[in-house]
């Protein structure tokens, strides 16, 4: 029986170039000059750690990322944006998450979609990812299609078409 996998991954390298290229583009802005803020990737947790002076830089080194995340063709959707904790002093300090997997939630809201198109498929949840079958490929690429026109706050991929 033809099937295929949904799943939401980031490419670790792809990220790490945007990341850095990102980080240079901050580096040599001349808003940035004299300021104390540090931008770091932790690759083994797959979080961007930043610390800087105010909200305004904030956002903009986050904006950074975001367009070089584009410009990389990634999804920004991927990223955690968390709450700001204060440092010490004046500082600013975020930890934005890269989120990988798809989590029960957005599952259970993908898995309702399909089940209320009425397409004669089956989905199942299997740890992170959605397994999708069917007796027909249309059927399959109709789920597809499906899933692209949804809105979900997460980027999907469909891998292992079979």
């Amino acid at each position: 029986m033809p099937s295929f996998d949904i799943v939401s991954k980031t490419d670790a390298q792809t990220l790490d170039n945007a990341f850095n290229v990102a980080k240079k583009e901050i580096l040599n802005r001349f808003d940035f000059r004299d300021s104390k803020s540090t931008v770091e990737l932790d690759k083994k947790n797959m979080s961007i750690q930043i610390v800087t002076e105010n909200d305004m830089r904030m956002e903009a080194i986050i904006d950074a990322i975001r367009m070089r995340m584009v410009k990389q063709k990634l999804d920004p959707r991927c990223l955690d944006t968390g709450k700001e904790h204060y440092a010490s002093g004046n500082m600013i300090r975020k930890d934005i998450k890269v989120k990988e997997g798809i989590d029960k939630d957005s599952a259970r809201k993908l898995l309702k979609d399909i089940k209320d198109s009425k397409l004669k498929v089956q989905a199942q949840m299997m740890d992170e990812q959605i397994r999708v079958t069917a007796k027909k490929i249309d059927d399959l690429q109709a789920v597809i299609g499906l899933i692209r026109r949804g809105q979900y706050e997460l980027p999907l991929q469909f891998i292992n078409m079979k």
